[in-house]
């Protein structure tokens, strides 16, 4: 057991090594790209760094970063971590699910859940390790769910304003200054971008991405199709306000109506797992036998991948778009 505890440790304290190594040049380079665009937008020229011609212990120095560039992991995390309106990095995410994924494996050879060591070991890690990641992405849909929210209030305030006189630029400055979170983080990001000399355009799209919502698609679209065919913005911002609404009705009957789909699919989902524990505390032999049988080690692993694939057919039974 002993030998078993510091095999981990070692290979977690070296996985921690790598990643550290990896992501310090992950960001040194982002970091870079950014200090460049910031001088050639003040009109200083920017330091250009030759990647053409690298040596070959750079380029082993470098294989982790690529690996994970590559993958394309570290740029969907990292606009998870942002749209959740944390200010972590990737490799702060990373350490958090290592250290979690240990916790779980110690706990899982203690405690025993699944019956067999290395199987609750196992089972444990993977599920505690999961934790960040799904605390990050409840964040998130808790933060976009809010901009959802302020969304058509922020175009009625955006019409007003330019039904007032005010250039489309400074109606965005006032209304990151008048709006809450997260609607006024988003919009000075945009505002600051085009500021600096972004185009108007590209600074939407950019918000767009950032929020990859359906209403705020259709607000890019509508503001990029108004400049260049013309037209009156506000009245198009208040007709798209009114939609949208609309649309939250909709939202919220569908979810009434489906809301006796989603209890049972928590009954039926927290059933099993709610019986097992408590023959767990009655009889605690029960579930024993059938772990120390051959093929009862199957069924029981054969009974949790059910589970999780009956979950996943339950939501997307009930998860109704509007």
């Amino acid at each position: 057991m002993t030998i078993l505890i510091l095999s981990f440790v070692g290979i977690f304290a070296a996985a921690l090594i790598a990643i550290s190594v990896g992501w310090a040049a992950i960001e040194g380079r982002r970091k870079k790209k950014v200090v460049g665009m910031i001088e050639t937008v003040a009109g200083r020229t920017a330091t250009v760094e030759t990647t053409v011609l690298k040596d070959a212990q750079g380029l082993y120095q470098d294989f982790l970063s690529r690996l994970v560039s590559n993958l394309n992991i570290a740029t969907k995390a990292q606009n998870h971590i942002h749209q959740a309106g944390l200010d972590w990095t990737v490799g702060k995410l990373l350490v958090m699910t290592l250290v979690a994924a240990a916790v779980g494996a110690v706990l899982g050879l203690r405690f025993k859940v699944l019956m067999v060591p290395w199987l609750s070991s196992l089972g444990l890690g993977l599920l505690v390790g999961c934790l960040p990641y799904m605390y990050v992405l409840r964040k998130r849909s808790s933060r976009m769910g809010k901009f959802e929210e302020q969304f058509p209030e922020a175009l009625d305030f955006l019409a007003r304003a330019m039904r007032a006189g005010h250039a489309f630029a400074v109606s965005l400055e006032m209304l990151a200054d008048e709006s809450p979170e997260p609607l006024s983080r988003e919009f000075r990001q945009v505002y600051n971008e085009q500021n600096l000399g972004a185009p108007v355009e590209g600074a939407l799209q950019n918000l767009a991405k950032r929020m990859p919502l359906l209403d705020v698609n259709f607000f890019v679209s509508a503001v990029l199709l108004q400049k260049e065919t013309g037209g009156n913005l506000s009245e198009i911002l208040n007709k798209l306000s009114y939609v949208i609404r609309e649309r939250f009705k909709l939202k919220g009957q569908v979810k009434a109506a489906s809301a006796h789909g989603r209890i049972t699919g928590l009954i039926l989902t927290l059933m099993p797992i709610v019986l097992m524990f408590a023959l767990m505390a009655v009889a605690p032999g029960y579930l024993q036998g059938m772990a120390r049988d051959s093929d009862g080690k199957w069924l029981i692993v054969g009974a949790i991948l059910g589970q999780f694939v009956g979950y996943f057919f339950i939501r997307r039974i009930i998860n109704i778009k509007v």
